[in-house]
């Protein structure tokens, strides 16, 4: 007779494995644990193959290339192969528009130029043998400062070819400074950093802005013998920037001038307004340590950032948040930068602090005063030069400023007090682009006059008093 088995063998390890159900569980349990590890294993062997075989370049919208590599981006290219060629298209597209007008009627038709560059998403595009991974994409976050989205555009090709970013940056540089050729690039502060303040302007001239005999040739010689001489100033361990002061009374042409010296030497103008809200000594010094390369600073009207030092509100408000310590120390303290050339003006020099114009701040001084013989003579032979070759209208032209008494002195010689400015002449051409004998005659509106509201411009002067 056979003996009954005991209860504990109902729950043996045999009975469950010959269970089928406990079986079938079992082995998909174990699949499935297989399947996770397989997987996490090829994401992980793709992790590491990708961080071996790619590499990746970010670039940030603060960043100074990001301009220039959307512009790279929407230049057409040739792709040859059919596989090449339907690969790099790109389908997302962003557009900017600029207008301008057409001909000289600024009422008339205008011409609009649409510049096409990738959109957000991603693109790929082939350079040389190198296909690369563009992904250009837009953050949740913004900059405090302007309230501008922060963007990014990520460029990714095979480890093999990252030498093809070198070359991609060159091209997108020399692409930029083509299309900056002929112009003027000119920053302003926005916040902690420096912008283009609208687009680039056509450079002006040199020759287009008339100073007094031998000024401008000062101030050239002396900003170009600065900028040759940079081992000379490193060897002898001074600082490596140059101030200079412009002063004398409005419409003399010193921003002008200063605006067609960039030009001239191929550089851009840095501006900052000292008298901005929000300005604040360690804003300030930070600016001028990260100016743009190759650049002119140009602090305007700078008697206008120093009225608080010596006045106050009753309500202790001193109007801008610069002091004047902090200025001090940002053109010429520890935490000045290097490699700066300095420009300040102002109408009223006797307003400034002997502390500003000292030497190592302020290394020239220069007046750009009222309009004399020889700047109008000047003047007169760039507006007219063409049609009164002879000089005769010319002459006649300063004969009657000299009888008006507009260089200074009566017919007799003696002081007249009395000056014009060469704004005012210029507006005087203006007015009489092609009439010589009508800026003759209309030659009385150059005599200085104080409007007061009630007054009216009396008939053949000129609309804007010097």
């Amino acid at each position: 007779m056979s003996t009954p088995s005991s209860p504990s063998s109902l729950f043996s390890l045999d009975a469950l494995f010959d269970n089928p159900l406990f079986a079938g569980g079992i082995g998909l349990a174990s699949l499935g644990a297989a399947a996770a590890f397989a997987r996490k294993g090829a994401i992980a062997a793709l992790g590491a193959a990708r961080r071996r075989l790619l590499v990746n370049v970010e670039i940030s919208k603060q960043d100074p290339a990001y301009p220039w590599i959307l512009a790279w981006l929407s230049q057409p290219r040739e792709t040859p192969g059919f596989i090449a060629s339907r690969l790099t298209r790109i389908h997302n597209l962003s557009v900017t528009t600029t207008t301008s007008s057409r001909g000289p009627n600024v009422n008339g038709p205008t011409n609009a130029h649409f510049f096409l560059q990738p959109g957000y998403g991603r693109h790929i595009v082939k350079f040389g043998s190198a296909y690369i991974a563009v992904n250009r994409e837009k953050h949740s976050t913004a900059n405090m400062n302007t309230g501008e989205p922060h963007e990014v555009v990520q460029m990714t090709t095979l480890w093999s070819h990252r030498h093809a970013f070198e070359a991609i940056f060159g091209e997108a540089h020399r692409l930029a400074a083509k299309a900056n050729e002929g112009k003027t690039v000119v920053y302003s502060a926005r916040g902690m950093e420096w912008a283009p303040l609208g687009d680039p302007r056509k450079k002006r001239p040199l020759g287009s802005v008339i100073l007094d005999e031998g000024v401008k040739d000062n101030i050239v010689g002396d900003v170009k013998d600065f900028l040759s001489r940079q081992k000379w100033y490193v060897d002898r361990g001074i600082p490596y920037r140059r101030g200079y002061l412009l002063f004398g009374p409005p419409g003399s042409g010193k921003s002008s001038f200063i605006q067609a010296l960039a030009g001239e030497l191929d550089f851009a103008v840095a501006t900052i307004n000292l008298s901005e809200m929000g300005m604040t000594d360690d804003k300030l010094a930070y600016l001028l340590t990260k100016m743009p390369k190759r650049s002119l600073l140009l602090l305007e009207d700078a008697d206008a950032a120093f009225v608080n030092r010596r006045q106050r509100d009753s309500d202790g408000y001193s109007g801008a948040s610069v002091t004047f310590s902090g200025l001090l120390n940002a053109l010429d303290g520890v935490a000045a930068g290097e490699e700066r050339i300095s420009f300040l003006t102002t109408n009223h020099i006797d307003r400034l602090d002997p502390a500003l114009i000292r030497p190592g701040r302020v290394d020239m001084m220069l007046r750009i005063g009222e309009a004399t013989r020889f700047q109008a003579a000047q003047m007169w032979d760039r507006f007219y030069g063409d049609v009164d070759q002879e000089g005769s209208a010319r002459e006649r032209f300063l004969q009657r400023l000299d009888e008006l008494g507009l260089f200074g002195k009566d017919k007799d010689g003696n002081p007249s007090n009395r000056h014009t400015s060469t704004a005012a002449i210029q507006g005087l051409f203006l007015f009489n682009k092609n009439d010589t004998q009508g800026a003759i005659d209309m030659a009385e509106g150059l005599i200085p006059r104080k409007f007061e509201a009630e007054d009216t411009v009396p008939d053949g002067a000129i609309k804007t008093p010097a």
